[in-house]
């Protein structure tokens, strides 16, 4: 922030700030705005270059907290102070540049240097603890940018590009470790090393209570506080970190609230919930909408003589509680795990399934389309509730929030190909004339044990309603509309490989495409990637159309839909949205009815007080 707004000092100013207690290794190297009220500077040491912004008579506010403006009792090396901010108590700052209207109080120390070499870059090792896979942090980076850098690492080329771009976005003062946006709020704090904390009027940044930061970005609107401790990290828009969490390597997307446990080696998607103080997430990519019980154990089980390799989670995973699971695992989107100590690595391919440890029958039961079977008021709870909850203003990265969306309907055509591929399996193994036979799953966990599909048949048909709820919920823009649409849709190969990046749901194709661009150097900075992920979120909208119509097609077997077929699925649609509101009913009824919750309250104006 070195401007021409800022003047050397006159000797009676240095004379001045010498009588209210002041020193100054070079008072040469201070500089002050022509709006700065000298009386309010005193009892600080100014070391290197010193730049103060305007100070008048007047208080920054946080809460009860009414701080004056001006710098008191503080020490200060290299660092840029904004307009009308109130310093106090900074036991050191230094290498930082502070915006305007900003409060420091109470502070042991805050410092940010200048790389001089290679080595000195904070460097955060995400997903895998062997390095293998570590990106370079920066003032603005998106949870999508740390999930390109670090997923397609078989990209060399553009791996050495991406790293250039950041070195160059290092390299601003934007782009920068030490600086601290304005409207910040950071007191009663113990250590901020090298962090970049993105914070303004519309968006304030709250750091305070015991809290240590190292090496990391901190993004618009995020709260740290009550002793939590993180180190190499990027938090994206409106991340609450409390409670005393130890965070580590790690990446944490939008929205997302992370409190009292252990978190490392992780690339964490939007709108991820984890609380409890023994539950610890090590080694992992969670694709958002994901949410980790108490005594949830992912990661940190050694099962090998190296370090731990990889769990990945489709969005809406969910392990219950005292889950604890084996390296490597994957997971389809919205699984839910059931309490226990899985034994072998996992690979669930299922959506939307319940997975269970069923130890006394010795065997691993997976029941396809749980949550719409048996939970669809959680599932319709979703739609809305990760779009009610987020607070952002900025938005830089692009949120794909409902459930029903073309990756989850491409695995949802995958699973019930599974399904109809394990059934026929099945009743060719054990007898045809039976009415009922044990469907088996294949590939779904390492080892020798059975894996049961529970209510295949049943499952089957719950994906196919899923499927017709997508697309006419997509093609009639919630019913809004009867009309068919337009043939044209058809035209071309159904979209099946589509990429969450970050939340954002784009074409692998369009992907690769970017990626051929970075290598060639047709794409050369951060902001040209964020321009194209701005690009694909507006064209989203019609690929999901497109997406919607052929996915009707696959069902119909057919390339385009006719009235009568169209006709067909309307019907279909009005049905399956009969049932849904039904089911959301029942489902909530179910708690509402439960004597063993109800037995808590005196009566039942009393539980509707609590409840609602």
């Amino acid at each position: 922030m070195k401007s021409t707004s800022f003047r050397t000092l006159t000797s009676q100013e240095i004379e001045l700030l010498q009588q209210l207690g002041n020193r100054a290794e070079d008072w040469s190297q201070v500089q002050v705005n022509n709006d700065c009220d000298l009386n309010l500077v005193r009892n600080n040491v100014f070391m290197g270059h010193v730049w103060l912004g305007a100070i008048e008579q007047g208080f920054v506010h946080h809460g009860d907290l009414h701080l004056p403006e001006g710098l008191y009792n503080s020490m200060v090396y290299n660092s840029c102070i904004g307009n009308h901010c109130a310093v106090h108590n900074v036991h050191m700052l230094s290498g930082y540049t502070i915006g305007d209207h900003c409060l420091l109080f109470n502070i042991d120390e805050m410092t940010a240097s200048t790389p001089a070499i290679e080595n000195d870059y904070p460097w955060i090792e995400p997903m895998n603890e062997n390095g293998g896979r570590r990106i370079l942090p920066f003032s603005g980076m998106t949870i999508g940018d740390s999930y390109l850098w670090a997923k397609y690492r078989d990209h060399d080329k553009m791996v050495q590009r991406l790293e250039e771009m950041t070195r160059q976005q290092l390299a601003t003062p934007e782009g920068s470790y030490g600086h601290i946006g304005s409207h910040c709020i950071i007191k009663n704090t113990r250590t901020l090393h090298n962090v970049a904390v993105l914070s303004d009027e519309e968006t304030p940044t709250r750091i305070e209570d015991c809290v240590v930061l190292s090496d990391g970005v901190v993004g618009y609107g995020c709260t740290c506080e009550y002793g939590c401790i993180a180190m190499r990290f990027v938090l994206g828009e409106h991340v609450h970190l409390e409670f005393g969490v130890r965070l580590n390597d790690t990446v944490v997307g939008d929205n997302s609230t992370i409190a009292r446990c252990e978190v490392g080696n992780n690339i964490i998607f939007p709108a991820h919930e984890q609380h409890h103080n023994n539950s610890f997430l090590i080694a992992s990519l969670v694709m958002g909408q994901s949410n980790l019980a108490a005594g949830c154990t992912v990661g940190s089980n050694h099962n090998g003589r190296t370090a731990d390799n990889e769990i990945v989670a489709g969005r809406g995973f969910w392990p219950g509680l005292c889950t604890s699971l084996k390296h490597s695992s994957t997971f389809a989107s919205y699984c839910l795990l059931a309490k226990g100590s899985y034994p072998a690595e996992l690979s669930i391919t299922l959506p939307f399934a319940l997975v269970n440890n069923n130890a006394s029958k010795h065997c691993l039961e997976v029941m396809p389309a749980y949550w719409w079977m048996y939970n669809m008021y959680a599932l319709n709870r979703n739609i809305t509730k990760f779009a009610k909850r987020d607070k952002r203003k900025k938005k830089a990265q692009h949120i794909v929030f409902s459930p029903f969306a073309p990756d989850t309907a491409e695995e949802i055509i995958n699973g019930r190909m599974l399904l109809k591929y394990w059934t026929e399996q099945a009743y060719l193994k054990f007898d045809k004339e039976k009415e009922h036979v044990e469907v088996l799953a294949y590939g779904m966990e390492k080892g020798k044990r059975p894996v049961r599909v529970l209510k295949a048949a049943q499952g089957y048909q719950a994906y196919e309603d899923m499927l017709i709820y997508y697309a006419m919920n997509t093609l009639t823009h919630d019913g809004q509309s009867t009309t068919l649409p337009e043939a044209s849709l058809a035209e071309g190969e159904r979209e099946r490989e589509w990429v969450n990046l970050g939340g954002q749901l784009v074409p692998q194709k369009e992907l690769d495409k970017l990626i051929g661009q970075i290598e060639n150097g047709e794409v050369n900075s951060w902001q040209q990637i964020h321009e194209r992920y701005n690009q694909w979120w507006e064209e989203y909208p019609e690929l999901c159309r497109r997406h919607a119509y052929q996915v009707l097609c696959h069902l119909s077997q057919c390339h385009t839909l006719g009235q009568p077929q169209w006709q067909h699925y309307l019907q279909r649609y009005s049905n399956i949205q009969r049932f849904v509101t039904e089911q959301v009913k029942v489902t909530r009824q179910k708690d509402n009815e439960n004597l063993f919750r109800r037995m808590t309250y005196r009566n039942e104006a009393e539980m509707q007080a609590v409840l609602g």
